[in-house]
């Protein structure tokens, strides 16, 4: 017998509850149309992503989120710098370029450590109050003509159907992604991520990443940060390979971060009383796909591209995506399709900007190449510089039509560019002395 059950009708369908998601689901709510967010409530996975960069702020003031907000209701705390510290206490900090704060930019220089789980809901129920309908359910399959997507179904068997959809389903699910077959570019290797919360009394309004800088192998390094008052996220992150080895040899995963934290004093003192019996780990890769637009149809969030935690740019990249992609529903919502130009406008952006961001900390910092050569502070500050660099102008600037976009890929081209020369100068010269030794 045929499906009798109704067909739910919405202007815009919104796949994927996390972070891109919402604010999806909120700008277009606000903006008067009628969405329907379908989420499956995963709660088994912790939300990460909180550090924040110095992007954000604007993008989470226009959800009507603002900095003094965030602050005032302790949702997340100062971020006014990064520092790097050795495990011999060498220190390095990179603070905002002054010219951020005035003309043209304009740019607040001062960010964001969020408890990730409370922004969330912050931005959930702002999209509820908005008029945006969740419903929790995962879609199972997408019904389509060609590229062009008619509806899509649940697992309970519903069906919802609109004009436009945006598919913020995340890293794992990629819903899109798959439907399409859209190539994805990777960069560098599978990694694990470990992380728990430790009550502190001295947090500092920085991002501190620790690290072993004479490493001649792949780095790994641990995050600690701020969340809320009295409260650090402590984190540890390392290629997959490197920790499936330690697992192969019997250390538990309790294990393996116990020990790499003992490493630093910092640590020691927070892991006397810890009993790290509820650990969350996620694993991932930084990847970017490829054509991530379609007819009426957008890819948002991790679900399009996959942002290394180091970079402290996944949460810009999640809201950047769904700011540009509801702004390109309501320009071209009377037509009932993007244009040719606009799809390869944000897929472009999409890549490059995901591009920059992941083969730039590759190369100048996972890898030991330039690390060993530069220093710790060095290769960091040759990555940090010209990443903000890039952030600013684009938040600035707002590329939205071809040639802004085209700007934009040679500004990050010409920079990816300079970033290979240094990383294969250094890698022939730790080969020249390979050689002579």
């Amino acid at each position: 017998m045929p499906d009798q059950r109704p067909v739910t009708t919405c202007d815009v369908t919104v796949i994927g509850g996390g972070l891109a998601g919402k604010a999806a689901s909120l700008h277009l709510a606000k903006a008067g149309l009628k969405t329907v967010c379908i989420d499956p409530a995963d709660t088994s996975r912790q939300p990460v992503g909180e550090s924040l960069d110095w992007s954000t702020p604007d993008l989470l003031g226009n959800l009507g989120l603002s900095l003094d907000d965030v602050l005032a209701r302790r949702i997340g705390t100062l971020k006014r710098r990064v520092v790097v510290k050795s495990r011999e206490g060498q220190t390095e900090e990179y603070f905002p370029f002054s010219w951020f704060s005035r003309p043209p930019f304009n740019l607040e220089i001062r960010t964001l450590h969020v408890d990730r789980t409370r922004m969330d809901e912050e931005l959930r129920k702002k999209a509820i109050d908005s008029g945006a309908t969740l419903v929790r359910d995962k879609v199972v399959r997408v019904e389509r003509t060609g590229k062009h997507i008619s509806s899509v179904h649940t697992a309970s068997g519903e069906q919802f159907s609109s004009p436009w959809f945006i598919d913020a389903s995340g890293f794992a699910t990629a819903l899109l992604a798959r439907e399409f077959q859209l190539r994805a570019v990777d960069y560098g290797p599978a990694k694990v991520a470990v992380w728990d919360y430790f009550p502190v009394s001295d947090p500092i309004e920085a991002t501190t990443v620790y690290v072993e800088p004479e490493s001649p192998e792949y780095l790994d390094w641990i995050w600690e940060i701020p969340v809320s008052a009295g409260v650090v996220s402590v984190g540890y992150v390392a290629a997959g390979a490197a920790v499936k080895a330690k697992r192969e040899q019997g250390f538990t995963l309790k294990e393996i971060f116990r020990h790499r934290l003992m490493r630093f004093s910092r640590f020691q003192s927070l892991l006397e009383t810890a009993t790290l019996d509820e650990l969350n780990v996620t694993s991932f890769r930084s990847r970017v796909h490829l054509g991530v637009a379609g007819p009426n149809w957008l890819i948002a969030g991790e679900a399009a591209c996959m942002m290394d935690p180091i970079t402290a740019n996944g949460v810009t990249a999640a809201l950047r995506h769904a700011e540009e992609s509801c702004g390109l529903i309501l320009k071209y919502r009377k037509r009932n399709k993007l244009s040719l130009r606009a799809r390869v406008s944000y897929g472009r952006r999409v890549a490059q900007l995901a591009g920059f961001f992941n083969s730039g900390v590759e190369n100048l910092v996972y890898q030991p190449q330039v690390r060993n050569r530069l220093g710790m502070g060095g290769s960091a500050g040759a990555y940090i510089s010209p990443a903000w660099g890039v952030n600013v102008l684009y938040a600035r600037f707002k590329p939205n039509g071809l040639f802004s976009t085209m700007l934009l890929m040679f500004l990050t081209e010409f920079s990816r560019a300079c970033q290979w020369i240094l990383y294969r100068c250094c890698k022939s010269l730790s080969q020249s002395s390979v050689k002579a030794s």
